[in-house]
């Protein structure tokens, strides 16, 4: 999972809370460096690691996240069921 400030993470390498691990997204060859802010164990050997960015950069992903402003009962949210455009299911009418 990724959002405008980091992501989760799922790795088999230990790593420790505010350790410094560089991301690469593979698809722009672009990388940033981010800290260990949340380790928690996962279902397997692999933990679930959640990163935040040392610098901000929301468009690190390439993907566009909702304005701040942003609700579930705004007039765009409403086109899809649950709110979330990943889903892309037209509400029905």
């Amino acid at each position: 999972m990724v959002n405008a400030h980091g992501a989760l993470l799922r790795l088999r390498e230990r790593v420790q809370m505010e350790q410094i691990l560089r991301l690469k997204n593979i698809a722009t060859g672009e990388e940033l460096e981010c800290k260990v802010a949340d380790i928690n164990r996962g279902q397997d050997e692999r933990a679930e690691v959640g990163v935040e960015f040392i610098q901000p950069c929301p468009r690190f992903w390439r993907i566009s996240f909702p304005p701040t402003d942003w609700s579930q009962r705004s007039p765009e949210a409403k086109r899809f069921v649950g709110g979330s455009p990943e889903a892309a299911v037209p509400a029905k009418k």
